[in-house]
């Protein structure tokens, strides 16, 4: 599937686009176009590819239709990376969220369906689920739009992925607790008790590559993942760090959530489990209203949400553990590989 084919990847110049980059450049395609708006981090790119032929790069906005269509002649698959992902952000210009993780959403995927590109995989978030900020209200619309696409596309497949945060990439906890700790600063923790899922972004180019190699029309690819208390978080840092900073408890951040929600009960009713992943399909009802109201499933009140309050619990050592298992914190230790 990936020989001697066209990728372009959204948002390409983000921490996941420069590692799906990297994948899809050892799977022998033919061309990887990074598809970004920001000039600076696609010069320091282009200087780390400048001997691969095969990397491609295109200034373009996805809230610019036609830059994107532009951009999408002659390519066999789509990723979508590009969006707004910082709450507090999104909380303050909404308006931006959703001309960017909605509306260039939708210009994605329309003009990948103009260009009859063979797959679109979406990105999206746990934030989707329940959501109670704008960044997530945002994401949440952007699988609406997917699906709706979805429903009626013939040449196109078009599937979406959802995870949570990505352990190590920018503007996550680790390093900033990381940079706390080596600067002898308390580490600044919204409250203890929060669990989030920890995934790496390999992890998450593994579910993009699931997704792409398996997913049906309209399905949402999850995957299951272990979760931590933020507190066993730091307490892993500080001792893998040998600090003894203190921990600050600076309470709960405007549309902050206690725990991460993957799936949600009326989703994981109609979900297959796939081992270490969920498949959801779409929601294929149409307009006949009349089955809203002859329709149910009994099986749903018996479920419970797939979140980081009940997904398997690391203690302080396994987090430990899966913190080595990253490339960045064993050069923050020193640690050669």
């Amino acid at each position: 599937m990936y020989k001697n084919k066209t990728f372009l990847v959204t948002g390409g110049t983000g921490s996941f686009g420069k590692t799906v980059t990297n994948y899809l450049l050892k799977q022998d395609c033919k061309e990887v176009r990074v598809f970004s708006r920001d000039e600076a981090k696609q010069d320091l790119m282009r200087t780390e590819y400048m001997n691969d032929a095969r990397v491609k790069f295109y200034i373009g906005d996805v809230r610019d239709y036609d830059s994107v269509y532009n951009a999408l002649n002659t390519v066999d698959y789509v990723f979508h990376a590009a969006a707004l992902k910082q709450v507090p952000s999104c909380e303050f210009f909404p308006m931006q969220a959703v001309m960017t993780n909605i509306t260039g959403s939708d210009n994605v995927i329309k003009a990948a369906i103009a260009n009859k590109v063979s797959k679109v995989v979406c990105l999206s978030t746990d934030k989707a689920v329940y959501p109670v900020n704008a960044m997530g209200m945002s994401k949440a619309m952007m699988e609406k739009v997917a699906q709706s696409y979805a429903r009626t596309s013939s040449d196109t497949t078009i599937t979406c992925v959802r995870y949570g945060n990505v352990m190590y990439s920018r503007g996550s906890v680790i390093p900033r607790f990381i940079e706390q700790i080596k600067a002898g600063k308390p580490i600044t923790i919204t409250d203890g008790a929060m669990t989030r899922f920890l995934m790496a972004l390999s992890e998450a180019v593994g579910l993009v590559d699931y997704a792409f190699s398996h997913g049906r029309q309209g399905d949402i690819f999850i995957k299951k993942a272990p979760a931590c208390t933020v507190d066993d978080l730091a307490i892993a840092l500080m001792e893998l760090f040998d600090s003894k900073v203190d921990i600050k408890v600076i309470g709960t951040r405007h549309g902050e959530k206690l725990y991460e929600t993957l799936a949600s009960v009326e989703e994981l009713s109609r979900a297959e489990d796939l081992g270490d992943y969920f498949r959801v399909s779409m929601d294929d009802r149409d307009l006949n209203y009349e089955k809203y109201f002859t329709e149910g499933n009994e099986e749903e009140s018996s479920l419970d949400d797939y979140h980081s309050h009940n997904t398997e619990r690391l203690d302080v050592s396994q987090v430990k553990e899966v913190l080595l298992s990253l490339k960045e914190v064993r050069e923050q230790l020193n640690i050669q590989d």
